[in-house]
């Protein structure tokens, strides 16, 4: 599992994806939570505009990272 330092206060799961380089675009970003394919916090979610916040875990394929 990798950590993610959060600056903010949240950043939206699309926009995380594409800082961790796990998407290439903001389009695919968008796809691939409406297909169900983003865990947060264990759960499928399919909200594109979520507030990431510190102590959450996203999950996407093999990858998993922790926001600290």
């Amino acid at each position: 599992m990798q950590n993610y330092f959060l600056e903010g206060e949240y950043i939206h799961l699309i926009q995380l994806l594409k800082v961790l380089n796990w998407v290439q675009t903001g389009g695919h970003a968008q796809i691939v939570v409406m297909e169900g394919l983003v865990k947060y916090n264990g759960q499928v979610d399919f909200r594109k505009r979520l507030k990431v916040k510190k102590g959450d875990i996203i999950e996407f394929g093999d990858n998993k990272v922790k926001i600290i």
